[in-house]
């Protein structure tokens, strides 16, 4: 296999990036051209994009490495600055190890480091690396740096219940009942449209700002307009909701979505903090994780962080490991 150094996205082209990507084993959002484009938008000034292509024999895209190097000699996977939750290399499935394999032996010439970030602990690369860095006279060191809530979801909601802890299910029933009971006729609306998102958009913002001082310094100008295109982008192609929770035309909270075969991933979110003894949030997940579980989807995926609401629903954490490459 041969590895190629190019400096611009558009000389592989959202095509054939795309028909890469759904051959993956993980076809993560985080990794496909809109979000991966959007980010080196937003984000990529000052910072060189070093993306590797790995062709076959045939001289046919077999794999992609997209990294970015900020001139300090590390080059990392494109798509950081804690914004996406699942990076990796892009191959297909039962290639990884070919792929890996032409891309150590290319890199053992190579001065720079690389530092891989949020790769899944099921993802053929946590072990393919350690395992064959040795031999191109690399050293590939694994360390988990996060972990993913996830929940397998059932064929039925009584079944998801049944499989709660008695406090869990009583704690989550109990605020849907009290919310409902304090409100009325309150409604969880899901756009899925790019138009109906982009709508209501300016809600979730505000929301997300006022839910938590944290949030409300990382939702600043720049990573609103990233959120604006990212997440719009990604709502045209059907991999992208914004569920809402309202009441008289007031929304309670708010969630983005984002969806992949056969899973969900709650991205990010924002409540009316002046309705917090109400769990409006939670109310909301509740209706988002039922819709999920209707549809037939067999995953909801939390993302990154154990926050204890999280657990809450039942969920199991799956780790995510940072991978550095060197000498």
């Amino acid at each position: 296999m041969k590895v190629d150094l190019l400096d611009q996205l558009d000389t592989v082209g959202e095509e054939a990036w795309q028909g890469l990507l759904a051959r993956a084993a993980f076809p993560s959002p985080f990794m496909s051209w809109a979000w991966q484009s959007a980010w080196l938008g937003a984000f990529g000034g000052g910072r060189r994009l070093r993306l590797l292509r790995v062709g076959n024999a045939a001289g046919e895209l077999a794999g992609l490495l997209p990294l970015v190097e900020d001139g300090d000699g590390v080059s990392r996977l494109l798509g950081g600055l804690d914004v996406s939750d699942y990076l990796d290399l892009i191959a297909p499935a039962g290639l990884e190890e070919d792929v890996w394999a032409a891309l150590l032996q290319s890199r053992a010439t190579a001065p720079e480091t690389w530092d891989l970030h949020a790769i899944r602990a099921a993802s053929p690369s946590a072990t393919l690396l350690p395992a064959l860095a040795p031999a191109y006279g690399l050293r590939a060191a694994a360390a988990v740096e996060e972990r993913c809530p996830v929940l397998d979801l059932p064929a039925t909601w009584d079944s998801y219940l049944a499989r709660l802890t008695g406090k869990q299910r009583h704690e989550l029933l109990r605020k849907v009942r009290r919310l409902e009971r304090e409100l009325p006729g309150v409604v969880a609306l899901a756009s899925g449209s790019l138009a109906a998102l982009e709508a209501r958009l300016p809600a979730f913002f505000a929301l997300h700002r006022r839910s938590h001082a944290g949030k409300a310094r990382f939702m600043d100008a720049r990573m609103e307009a990233f959120f604006r295109t990212a997440v719009g982008a990604l709502a045209a192609r059907g991999q992208a909701r914004l569920w809402t929770l309202e009441h008289d035309s007031r929304v309670l909270a708010a969630v983005v979505c984002l969806e992949w075969p056969g899973a969900v991933g709650l991205y990010n979110s924002g409540f009316d903090t002046g309705l917090a003894a109400l769990s409006p949030g939670i109310v909301l997940l509740v209706r988002v994780i039922r819709d999920a579980l209707e549809r037939g989807v067999g995953r909801f995926d939390f993302l990154r962080g154990e926050e204890p609401y999280k657990l809450g629903f039942g969920a199991r954490s799956e780790e995510l490991y940072r991978i550095e490459v060197g000498r």
